[in-house]
């Protein structure tokens, strides 16, 4: 039988991964990047089999620590759930919460929960990380987070996340966004535009790959056409302004038009079952009361958002 794995050594593999960079995580650890990096030979010397995989840009897994990364997450996790259940028990509960989300929600969902939360608990250290889906599981399980805010695109793949609790959250529908000279941006589009209209449209999505995109491409595949996407971007403030100047249309999360200028947009249904991204909030399994409470607030948040941007038809 094999020795037993050394958690601490783990704890570094894990938090190179999630950094990216030996450099970073030695920093996060107060590590030296050579101390760190002898940590990692000691871990491939114990396993025999490499771990890491250098680059210019910096360093990736290896098919063996992907595997072992999955499995230090949830150790570490528990060991941290293990802590914060003792000091609850001797009355030292940490008042403290790390949430992850992508820019949408820290935008319009956050800022009213993390204020509500902070009122209740005005000692309670509260912090917030830009994530962007699918990022931000592992960090979740880990510990690193309490609470993610995530979302998936119709036509996009499920992130497994064994251990861990998904709520719905919001579920946000993608409208579709056309210059306001469009030959379909005036009447006559009340019940809504068909995809199938649209396979001569110039398209304004994020890069291959984006959750967006992927998206697009699976709507209109099943209508019989692939998207021509002539601009790219990830940022829906610059695909709306890129509609608004008439360089094409787009596909664009209802949440992102209740401050868009209507002057040079039009914004219509697709007609038929309308397609959504599902807003979701993911925590473990044994969240804590302030864990609870912040996710209280986000559905409220999100009850407040709902219904308040109308489509034009």
């Amino acid at each position: 039988m094999g020795r037993e794995l050394d958690v601490n050594r783990l704890r570094v593999l894990m938090e190179v991964a999630h950094s990216a960079s030996i450099a970073e995580a030695a920093r996060r650890l107060s590590f030296t990047p050579s101390a760190l990096s002898q940590q990692i030979a000691k871990l491939e010397a114990e396993l025999g089999a490499r771990l890491l995989e250098r680059r210019p840009t910096g360093v990736t897994l290896t098919l063996v620590s992907a595997v072992l990364v999955e499995h230090a997450e949830r150790v570490v996790g528990e060991l941290r759930q293990a802590r914060a259940a003792v000091d609850a028990a001797i009355g030292a509960q940490p008042q403290r919460l790390a949430l992850g989300s992508f820019a949408t929600a820290a935008q319009v969902l956050v800022p009213a929960a993390l204020a509500a939360l902070q009122g209740r608990y005005p000692r309670a250290e509260l912090s917030l990380v830009d994530l962007e889906p699918p990022e931000g599981y592992g960090l979740v399980t880990s510990g690193d987070l309490d609470v993610l805010i995530t979302h998936r695109y119709p036509g996009v793949a499920p992130t497994p996340h064994p251990g861990l609790e998904r709520q719905p959250l919001l579920d946000d529908p993608l409208r579709l966004v056309l210059p306001a000279g469009h030959r379909l941006a005036g009447s006559g589009t009340r019940g809504g535009v068909g995809v199938g209209r649209l396979a001569d449209e110039t398209w304004i999505s994020g890069a291959p790959g984006i959750p967006n995109r992927v998206c697009l491409e699976s709507l209109a595949g099943r209508a019989g056409f692939e998207p021509r996407v002539a601009y790219e971007s990830a940022d829906y403030h610059v695909i709306l302004a890129l509609v608004g100047a008439g360089l094409g249309s787009a596909l664009v999360p209802e949440s992102m038009l209740a401050g868009a200028d209507r002057s040079r947009i039009r914004v219509h249904r697709l007609r038929g079952p309308g397609p959504a991204r599902e807003i979701s909030v993911v925590h473990r399994r044994r969240p804590t009361a302030l864990v609870r409470e912040l996710i209280a607030f986000l559905h409220a948040a999100a009850d407040a958002l709902g219904g308040k941007t109308p489509a034009d038809g």
